[in-house]
């Protein structure tokens, strides 16, 4: 039995045990009291002895009360960690609870995150809401959380349907599988979604809770919902740091493990083919999908599935093992490569997908998971996009391998843009939408539009690289003894480099590194790519003011206007201000687009009306449409903030002498 197995065991059975004491401690075990005549009779002895039916009953409360006590205390001390759903990151908005992987994780090291989309807590009337589940593919791992085919989605909808406020709300977990799903998806039917996407299965074995996880706390789904469940209250808390600490007293300082999740997560290493633990974790992927369909049947929430895909042609079997009536997965493997060269690409295809099957390192998902979705779409009438098949039709051969994957099942950034292409294409084809969408942008210029609008720099790109080459390094791509030292792992040759090895060595946060390449870009003069960098935090938390107007005051003040506007029309149209409508309207005028400048400048007044500048440019602006009588006015009272102004004075003596 392994570690965590062992501590959640403790809790259930220490809870148990804990409530049977409080219940017996007060339960009469016999009359203490003795007898002061030994000649009663049994029935005198009976009738003293006896309590009433409410004193049973109190007895049997006692603990349940102690419960309800202890955590409502708790609660109150704010007791260990807070675990809501989602939380509020402004007055307006929400994301998912950047900690609650802690329901998941016990004794893993580097909680995952997931990637923390906003959407407003009240939905709009005018809001297209997409929620995506799944696991670190779906997430977008190794470009998370901007490289995501979700991302590309959203961008799509936006470009498509700009009458509609359109939210798609990520809530992929690295690490985790149907168990984190199930347990999200009542919450996530809270929120009124207008679409549930699955793109999940990799995962099944060993997600956190999976049958072959570390986290594992057995085969049996009821148990480990149940346990779940219980993971929201305090006492359980308390309860199982409690046993943390002692079993902590006895272990020692033992090191917990590191390296990747992919290497942590792996209790059950061999997992052999058709063998218990494999039916075990199809059916635990059966069980919690066909839960989470009946809860979104039940709410009328459309649903649409994904197609699993993996690298078959260019990702030998991790562990390979042959056991009675079944080849190795090498062995298998290798006939494919064989098949291939022989130009028998249907053969190589189907023996690719077998070895993957015989691998006993279940990394990814086995044929039948597949074969499960299209089952429970086909009972549930959901629809599917077959990705599979399509990134088949997209390589060499028509077989996936290194040409659309970053590593075993990761797609590239090219691959998570295909396949946030075929999930708009199914929703845009089966008129999910129910609105207009804009019909004069053909197909191959809306994704090139949609890409462009995707915010992403050469941090990001140089970040999914170094992931990918982190993930390389550590088991099962090698021995847990041969991995190399980080700091050799990369020659280190740019600011870019530097950073990206602090983000995926754990020093720096994905945020923390985009603002200081930012400022280094502010600082070279290279204004392009700093306003590039500013677009990719403000994209992924546009709940942070400072953003925008950071990047607007630098590039005005530096006279980068055409830099600066998207800044400005950025900040406007979430948090107008007079700075932001006033250098609207100046560049606006500066470029002769008069109206517009008139409209902003007026705007700017409306926040601050004692702007001088902004008087006097509102006063030529009139005047370049020969509202005189508007603009003298105007110039006037910019004349009584500042009298000493001579283009103020210049502009007045004109206006005066033209009456």
């Amino acid at each position: 039995m392994q570690g965590n197995q062992f501590v959640y065991l403790l809790e259930i059975r220490f809870l148990l045990i804990f409530v049977v004491l409080i219940t017996i401690s007060g339960y009469p075990l016999g009359n203490k009291k003795k007898l002061s005549k030994p000649q009663q009779s049994n029935s005198e002895v009976s009738r003293g002895t006896r309590s009433p039916g409410w004193f049973y009953l109190v007895l049997i409360l006692l603990p349940v009360v102690f419960l309800v006590l202890l955590e409502i205390l708790l609660r109150i001390f704010n007791y260990g960690i807070d675990l809501p759903q989602w939380v509020q990151v402004d007055k307006t908005r929400q994301i998912l609870n950047p900690e609650i992987a802690y329901k998941y994780f016990y004794t893993t090291k580097n909680i995952p995150q997931s990637n923390q989309n906003v959407f407003d807590v009240v939905k709009s009337p005018h809001s297209y809401r997409v929620f995506v589940f799944g696991e670190s593919s779906a997430a977008g791992y190794p470009y998370i959380p901007n490289g995501s085919f979700s991302n590309y989605l959203q961008k799509r909808l936006e470009l498509l349907y700009p009458q509609k406020k359109i939210e798609v709300v990520n809530v992929s977990i690295s690490a985790t599988n149907t168990f984190t799903m199930r347990d999200l998806m009542p919450g996530v039917i809270e929120q009124k979604p207008d679409l549930i996407i699955f793109y999940a299965g990799h995962n099944e074995y060993y997600g956190a809770l999976g049958v072959g996880s570390m986290e594992s706390i057995g085969s049996s789904r009821s148990i480990v919902n149940t346990v779940m469940w219980l993971n929201q209250f305090k006492t359980v808390e308390l309860l199982r740091n409690s046993i943390k600490f002692i079993l902590g007293l006895f272990s020692g300082d033992k090191a917990k493990p590191a390296g990747t999740l992919m290497s942590q997560m792996a209790k059950e290493q061999s997992i052999t083919y058709q063998s218990d633990i494999f039916n075990s974790g199809l059916e635990q992927f059966e069980g919690n999908m066909r839960d989470m369909l009946e809860m979104t049947k039940e709410a009328g929430i459309p649903v649409l599935f994904g197609m699993l895909t993996s690298n078959l042609k260019d990702q030998e079997p991790f562990i390979s093992v042959k056991s009675e009536g079944v080849p190795s997965a090498q062995e298998i493997f290798n006939s494919a490569k064989q098949e291939l060269k022989k130009g028998n690409t249907l053969k190589a295809a189907e023996l690719f997908r077998y070895a993957k099957d015989l691998d006993v390192l279940r990394f990814r998902a086995p044929e039948k998971i597949n074969m499960i979705i299209k089952d429970l779409a086909s009972e549930f009438n959901y629809n599917y996009v077959n990705i599979d098949s399509v990134f088949n039709k997209m390589s060499p051969d028509g077989i996936v391998g290194d040409n659309l994957m970053t590593d075993h099942l990761h797609p590239t950034l090219s691959g998570n843009r295909t396949i946030g292409r075929l999930y708009f294409e199914k929703i845009r084809d089966l008129k999910l939408l129910q609105s207009d969408q804009n019909k004069n942008i053909p197909d191959q210029l809306q994704d090139s539009l949609t890409i462009r609008n995707i915010p992403f720099s050469e941090l990001d790109s140089v970040i999914g690289k170094f992931r990918i080459a982190f993930l390389r390094n550590d088991w099962p791509y090698v021995d847990k003894n041969s991995r190399k030292d980080p700091a050799h792992l990369f020659r280190l040759k740019t600011s870019v480099d530097s950073l990206a090895y602090q983000l995926v060595n754990g020093n720096i946060s994905w945020e923390k590194a985009h603002k200081e390449m930012a400022l280094r870009y502010l600082n070279r003069k290279q204004y392009s790519l700093f306003s590039r960098e500013v677009f990719v935090m403000a994209d992924q938390y546009p709940f942070v003011v400072e953003y925008h107007q950071f990047a607007a005051d630098q590039l005005v003040g530096r006279k980068e206007y055409d830099l600066a506007l998207p800044h400005l029309f950025a900040q406007d149209k979430q948090y107008p201000d007079a700075f932001t409508s006033k250098w609207i309207g100046n560049i606006k005028l500066s470029r002769n687009e008069v109206e517009e400048a008139i409209r902003y400048l007026n705007k700017s007044l409306n926040y601050n009306n004692s702007d001088a500048q902004v008087l006097y440019n509102l006063a030529g602006a009139y005047s370049m449409t020969r509202q005189y009588n508007k603009a003298l006015e105007v110039v006037n009272r910019s004349l009584s903030i500042n009298p000493n102004d001579p283009k103020a004075r210049a502009l007045k003596a004109q206006l005066s002498g033209g009456r």
